[in-house]
């Protein structure tokens, strides 16, 4: 009989049972039904964008019915509980493939990041459309038993130059955690899967692990390929990474390994990360990945509705099979819990405890309204860049710029581009005294008519401009009308960069614009003409 028609049998055979949630306890997962240790024994499922429309970034593996009935199968024959999807349709249906998964004994954790909606490593942010997008998908996938988690971040800090990004990856952990519990939610386990780097791995795990449980994250993935060929415990460094995290009170895993400088890929790493020498601080891994593709990581290749196994396929099946880790109690886990205090500003890592504000799609909604002189509609947004240049040399810059080495987040900074071109153009034209002159820009700012502020926009704002969020310890109500702590310290963390005097931003410390004269402005209206129209692209 043929392996698929067996697989196809297997499918038949296999009754619908309702997979129980997985919890966190101290540095472990447990299953919620009976508080035994689970240990995830996952693959990395998701195709690249080579079939998908000229309009799509990702193709979303979970929204297409058939394609499930397809793979699951293999998935569930392989030995594994968990996959790993980096990116998903918010407003597709996932019922059909969610329900397959579980009724094969797999768990899932989703990324709630997309590649055009994502947290990134230069010039990091945390928006409201961002706040939007995250979620969303916790709005769609919150429903399911067998979703495992969500990474809030995949790789955002890269090495010790950009470790400015990670309060805004911690922000939205905290930001999630307080979107599902003010939901109604089950507390659904939110984390971030890291890079490798020799110099940022173990302060960035302490980073995400410290702190309240309302702001840390609640597991840490790291991207692991050291372990090449036929590599021992010792030699691969897998005994180095597991002293260095052998202190982390959340769980930690691999959230993608299968180093493939030998093919096929023997997978021999599996003996050791679920043995006794890792288990203490190790809870499992997830392979990379699923299908072939040009980068020569597949288990199994495609072929229309036609799957291949490959001998990484039947080389990880046999060791997943041959796996038999040694469990903890749940109570014991909970017994030796302890807090972690967050790093302190060092050469490798500069990120400050102190995070971003709670994006609030209301105070940008009110400071829209509020503003005079705005953007003209006729400017293409790719061109709100050399805008920003421009009117940041003209004024200062501090209510939309951001900080996560010292921890300044302006009050308007998590709002839309367009947003906080507008109030910059706007408090530029106050600080003109109102001269229209200064509201033109060869066209491209305009006097909007009917200009009124509702008092509760006028309260929103008020308290958004007056609150300390230029030290990010500020509480702001989030789009969902939520309050989130700003602070990412617990009280016995250490203190972090945030003492730091000085800001690497651009316009930190720059002053306000004093008024121009008629002349000046004519000049200004001439330079705007000659730079927005394209000067830019003649020094490019």
């Amino acid at each position: 009989m043929q392996f698929k028609t067996l697989l196809s049998l297997a499918g038949l055979l296999s009754t619908s049972v309702a997979l129980p949630t997985i919890d966190v306890v101290s540095n472990k997962f447990f299953y919620s039904n009976n508080a035994s240790q689970f240990y995830v024994k996952g693959v990395a499922y998701q195709k690249n964008t080579e079939n998908a429309t000229s309009d799509d970034s990702y193709v979303d593996p979970l929204a297409d019915e058939e394609t499930c009935k397809r793979d699951i199968p293999y998935l569930e024959n392989l030995g594994i509980n968990v996959i790993r999807v980096y990116a998903v349709n918010a407003s597709a249906d996932h019922d059909a493939c969610m329900q397959l998964l579980e009724d094969a004994g797999i768990y899932v954790i989703s990324d709630l990041s997309a590649p055009e909606e994502s947290i990134q490593t230069t010039s990091p942010s945390w928006t409201v459309d961002l706040y939007k997008r995250y979620t969303s998908v916790i709005d769609m996938f919150h429903q399911y038993d067998n979703i495992l988690g969500f990474f809030a971040g995949n790789e955002v800090v890269t090495n010790s130059s950009n470790t400015d990004a990670a309060p805004f990856v911690k922000a939205a952990i905290r930001d999630m955690k307080q979107y599902m519990k003010d939901s109604g939610y089950r507390d659904i386990p939110v984390g971030y899967s890291a890079n490798d780097d020799s110099k940022t791995r173990v302060p960035s795990a302490d980073f995400f692990a410290c702190g309240d449980d309302d702001v840390k994250a609640d597991f840490y993935g790291i991207n692991m390929y050291e372990w090449c060929g036929d590599s021992s415990f010792s030699s691969s460094g897998y005994e180095d990474r597991t002293k260095e995290f052998s202190n982390l009170t959340i769980p930690a895993f691999f959230s993608e390994y299968g180093c493939n400088a030998h093919r096929p890929r023997q997978f021999t790493e599996v003996q050791a990360l679920y043995s006794d020498e890792m288990t203490d601080v190790w809870s499992g891994g997830i392979v990379y990945m699923y299908f072939e593709e040009e980068n020569d990581y597949g288990l199994v290749s495609v072929n229309g509705n036609s799957v291949s196994t490959l001998d990484d396929y039947d080389n990880l099946k046999t060791e997943l099979a041959s796996a038999s880790p040694t469990t903890a109690s749940a109570s014991a886990a909970s017994a030796s819990a302890t807090e972690l205090s967050c790093p302190t500003s060092q050469t490798n890592w500069k990120a400050s405890t102190d995070l971003p504000p709670t994006p609030n799609d209301d105070v940008c909604e009110c400071l829209e309204s509020s503003l005079s002189c705005v953007i003209d509609s006729s400017v293409d947004e790719d061109d709100y860049g050399d805008f920003f240049g421009t009117i940041c040399d003209l004024t200062n810059c501090d209510e939309i710029s951001t900080d996560g080495n010292n921890g300044t987040y302006g009050a308007y900074s998590y709002c839309s581009a367009k947003d906080k071109l507008s109030f910059l153009l706007n408090k530029y034209y106050e600080e003109q005294d109102k001269n229209s002159s200064a509201c033109d820009f060869s066209g491209s700012a305009s006097l909007k008519d009917n200009v009124s502020t509702a008092s509760s926009c006028a309260s929103l704002l008020s308290s958004a401009s007056a609150s300390p969020s230029a030290t990010g310890s500020s509480n702001s109500s989030g789009s969902s009308g939520s309050s989130g702590s700003s602070s990412g310290s617990s009280s016995s963390s250490s203190s972090s960069s945030s003492s730091s005097s000085s800001s690497s931003s651009k316009n930190a410390g720059a002053v306000n614009a004093s008024p121009l004269s008629s002349a000046q402005l004519g000049l200004l209206s001439l330079f705007s003409t000659f730079f927005l129209g394209g000067l830019s692209y003649i020094l490019i």
